[in-house]
């Protein structure tokens, strides 16, 4: 007759995708009851590991109905809503500092393909070369890229000892920052498929369940548009300023304008635009410069709104190539011009916010 620990010890199987702990040893399962026919047990996941609901469910259905005496399995989800959470009387959380940072910069766009990411991780290993302790947020949940641009999409981050949501993520730490992503969360090629609660909860997760320590500036890189993300992040914590980052086509400007307005009416302090592909530099010919997507978007955004033009990055080849192979040109050719911009960039940042 299958008991409790044959129950618990066919459970150990089932592991976490980032840590590859199993499930059993997290605390993720508990109150496992057996009477025969039935298995009746609670799954408590902390906010960070939501994505993984499904897949852990089934195999811990097909797990237990292994056994032969076993027909039945009822699982109960623990729903219990860290204190971090909590809401305010009207509805919305209160703005709460996140422990062991000094400054958060989100970098943001109105629209997807514009280099945001690439920005966000260059901008971040350029305030890191500085002497900074840098942490980096991906908070695109939809498209996680920066474990790819900084050539740590294999690995696996750790937990801290705990149960549930009063679990800790490790930060996986790569040229001198200290990255946490939905990437590092998901199984590659697994749809992100979330409304906007689950979104306010794994954002607020990233932000207070992170091993973050003293960090003088968290990057957080935002997913495009102005959706639910933007809009928790801006109800959670106090941010120090945000970059708009857009292109040097007219085009892009309406999109750019859209994202800006957001963060006006939400109370949140804008630092600049950042104009990224402002022109070509032909590798063969570096004092060449195209304007092959046109130009003057970023002045007209940073004119229109009484904001600086924080930096206009050019297209380099290793900018592209380099980023796909898991090393930011800021970090392999600090001599290039799209290097030096971000290299002035991170300065001006740092000065803006010098403590």
């Amino acid at each position: 007759m299958t008991t409790i620990e044959d129950a618990n010890n066919a459970l150990l199987k089932i592991l976490d995708v980032g840590s590859k702990k199993n499930v059993v040893e997290l605390g993720w399962i508990k109150n496992v009851r057996v009477t025969i026919p039935r298995v009746i047990l609670t799954l408590s996941l902390p906010s960070f590991a939501n994505s993984q609901r499904d897949r852990i469910v089934q195999e811990v259905r097909s797990t237990l109905l292994n056994f032969h005496d076993i027909s039945d399995v009822q699982i109960e989800l623990d729903n219990n809503i860290p204190q971090s959470e909590i809401k305010s009387e009207n509805n919305v959380p209160d703005l709460q500092k996140v422990k062991g940072i000094k400054h958060i910069i989100a970098v943001s766009s109105g629209k997807g393909g514009v280099g945001k990411s690439t920005i966000a991780v260059n901008v971040a290993c350029s305030l890191a070369k500085l002497g900074l302790k840098i942490g980096l947020l991906d908070a695109d949940i939809y498209g996680p890229n920066t474990p790819l641009m900084l050539g740590v999409s294999e690995e696996n981050p750790k937990v801290t000892e705990g149960i549930g949501n009063d679990q800790r993520l490790i930060p996986i730490n790569k040229f001198g920052i200290s990255l946490v992503s939905m990437g590092f969360l998901i199984e590659e090629g697994q749809p992100v498929i979330w409304r906007g609660p689950m979104l306010n909860s794994i954002i607020r997760q990233f932000l207070y369940q992170v091993e973050w320590e003293n960090l003088d500036f968290l990057v957080i890189d935002l997913p495009p548009g102005t959706g639910d993300a933007q809009i928790s992040l801006a109800q959670s914590v106090p941010i120090s300023g945000t970059i708009i980052v857009t292109t040097p086509q007219q085009v892009s400007l309406q999109d750019a304008r859209r994202g800006l307005a957001m963060f006006k009416q939400l109370g949140v302090p804008l630092l600049g635009i950042v104009e990224n592909m402002s022109a070509f530099i032909p590798p063969d010919m570096p004092h060449k410069k195209y304007e092959i997507f046109g130009k003057g978007a970023g002045k007209t955004l940073a004119d229109e709104n009484n904001l600086k033009l924080l930096a206009q990055i050019p297209i380099e080849i290793p900018l592209v190539s380099e980023s796909n192979d898991g090393i930011p040109i800021s970090i392999s050719q600090p001599n290039k011009e799209s290097s030096i911009k971000f290299k002035e960039l991170a300065k001006l940042i740092k000065h803006k916010f010098n403590d």
